[in-house]
């Protein structure tokens, strides 16, 4: 029932701010990791002695998208490097993943699913013909391990079966094996069923499981899309019913669902781990085209526009494990975290704090948003986020001309021949072959405060949530922590608040419009902002913490007359006040 089918690298470039977010991406640590951080440069999947589970593959995810819509030709040879490499060391039976095959039975062969749906990744961008091949030996061999009991799926790969749907409906597409719906049908039989879990998630505890895992269920969201038609299931949208109830229980006002790094209810100073931000824009682009449904296309503008660009520093060389709403500081603990589940430095912004698999997994955030700008289905083209970006493919060339979410008008430069279809937020244009021709829209936005609970307020307009930024010092912290060196600019970096936080709306918002900067979702010259009326109340600190506001003021009484004070988009808000009270 896919409503929707992706077009690759070489038919969607990015343009505009788009491609100055990505190339600012490929210079930070991105398009930097195999050089300086040893899990890659040094893994297992190309015959080093690092790791060689997750972490290249999750690389490369990002990686390989992120080379080839830059066009970057060192990026490109450096990725095939270790695709060469993984490729080389393909054993004879198929087996994929860099472990010996008598360690074959205790090996979490989530790896299995991710390198998999790797490959698929490298093959659309590069058309590698050795791809095609080598991922139905893999899988071929995968299944014959399941089906004989030589594996079963556990632990990462029991919660995360669903991931291999990626490359197995790509080889079905080409081979309509049977033993291809043999496999899908193993995998959901020895995977999690999520219903069985929904009531462990309203009542966030200080425990870590994998049913709560905020990665694990942001993942989850697109389970049914992926697999629904391979496994001859009738498609429910499960995913609506299993959003709602995350956000009703352990909602923010950027979308996100707290997770540090299990679920964490509704206050606004818990943490969601960046792995969780990437995922869950993965499984909305997934969303969107198995069902054409907008609502999963507004929804991913609204993380990509402000949780994204919050947690990852502007440069992005260092990024946080997790982010709060309300984050008045990013110093490391030195008694407890204030997260259920996170050690004393998850929020602070460096390589690596707390664990690494966000270092190498942030990478797929930008450029699958790219290639996701459009998608089609016979002579119909959707643009599915009014971004900057250009489409050439099978005859019609689109340019869309815009600064969007920034601004509101967007261009569409139509030169075509053949006759399309447009469809853009449900308006649809028709094209005859041989137009050439311009057509603005204006995205219409409202700008207003929204509900969040502990009757705190969250103000927004359209797709941007906006904050109030903290000023801050950065301290920046060079060591070498188990064998693992942090080194400017891969460094680590406390932030350290300088100025007031302890606010109270009394006004309405003023939207003052602005200039895109060279860095878009610029902390020191954010693209907009908004000037309100605040007061200062006596907010206070979470009990036992010193860099923690309270979870909710102790007195929302003025303690000062009304100031103006201004919000930028919490994107741009590396500290910030999200959810304040409105007296």
């Amino acid at each position: 029932m896919k409503k929707w089918n992706f077009y690759t690298s070489n038919e969607i470039k990015p343009a505009g701010w788009l491609k100055r977010q990505l190339e600012i991406q490929a210079e930070g640590l991105s398009g930097n990791l195999d050089k300086v951080w040893r899990d890659v440069r040094d893994s297992a999947w190309i015959g080093g002695t690092s790791e060689g589970w997750e972490r290249v593959p999750y690389w490369l995810d990002g990686f390989i998208p992120l080379a080839y819509l830059l066009g970057n030709e060192d990026m490109i040879g450096r990725a095939k490097k270790y695709i060469d490499a993984i490729l080389e060391r393909q054993q004879p039976s198929g087996w994929i993943c860099p472990c010996g095959e008598d360690q074959i039975s205790t090996y979490d062969t989530w790896a299995t699913l991710l390198i998999s749906k790797v490959l698929v990744v490298y093959y659309e961008c590069s058309g590698d013909e050795r791809i095609p091949g080598a991922l139905e030996k893999a899988l071929k061999n995968y299944y014959e391990l399941l089906k004989n009991g030589t594996i079963h799926l556990f632990r990462w790969g029991r919660y995360r079966w669903f991931e291999g749907f990626i490359a197995i409906n790509f080889l079905y597409q080409r081979t309509g094996e049977e033993w291809l719906k043999e496999l899908a049908a193993l995998l959901k039989e020895q995977g999690k069923d999520y219903h069985e879990v929904i009531p462990h998630w309203e009542r966030p505890l200080n425990k870590w499981t994998l049913y709560t895992h905020i990665v694990n269920l942001c993942m989850m969201l697109k389970a049914e899309a992926v697999s629904h038609e391979l496994l001859g299931e009738e498609y429910t949208d499960e995913a609506e019913k299993f959003r709602t109830l995350l956000d009703q229980w352990n909602g923010t006002p950027v979308g996100l669902f707290t997770g540090d790094e299990c679920l964490s209810g509704l206050s606004p100073i818990q943490g969601t781990e960046l792995c969780s931000v990437v995922e869950q824009m993965y499984s909305y682009e997934h969303l969107f085209a198995v069902t054409g449904d907008q609502k999963w296309a507004d929804r991913l503008e609204l993380l990509a526009f402000n949780a994204l660009p919050a947690t990852i520093s502007d440069d992005m060389w260092a990024h946080q494990y997790v982010q709060m709403s309300n984050q008045i500081s990013c110093q490391r603990f030195e008694g407890k975290p204030i997260f259920r589940t996170n050690g004393k430095d998850a929020h602070i912004f460096g390589l690596e704090p707390h664990y690494g698999c966000c270092t190498s997994n942030f990478n797929q955030a930008w450029p699958k948003l790219a290639l996701s700008v459009f998608m089609h289905n016979g002579d119909t083209v959707v643009n599915t986020l009014p971004v900057p970006a250009k489409l050439d493919a099978n005859g019609i060339h689109i340019e869309i001309i815009t600064e969007y979410p920034f601004k509101n008008t967007v261009t569409y430069r139509i030169d075509t021949e053949k006759d399309f279809n447009l469809v853009v937020k449900d308006k649809n244009f028709t094209f005859k072959a041989g137009e050439k021709t311009d057509i603005s829209i204006e995205i219409e936005r409202k700008l207003e405060f929204i509900d969040r609970p502990y009757d705190l307020k969250a103000v927004k307009y359209g797709s941007l949530v906006f904050a109030l930024p903290i000023q801050y010092e950065k301290k920046m912290l060079e060591y070498e922590r188990n064998g693992v060196e942090r080194k400017f600019p891969y460094c680590d970096y406390e932030y350290i608040a300088r100025s007031d936080w302890n606010y109270a709306y009394c006004g309405e918002p003023e939207l003052i419009p602005g200039e895109v900067d060279a860095i878009p979702f610029s902390s020191e010259h954010p693209p907009l902002t908004m000037k309100i009326k605040a007061c200062k109340i006596d907010w206070g600190y979470e009990e036992g913490y010193e860099t923690v506001c309270a979870k909710v003021p102790q007195n929302t009484e003025p303690i000062s007359d009304p100031e103006e004070i201004t919000l930028v988009p919490y994107g741009c808000a590396k500290l910030r006040m999200s959810e304040l009270p409105k007296l």
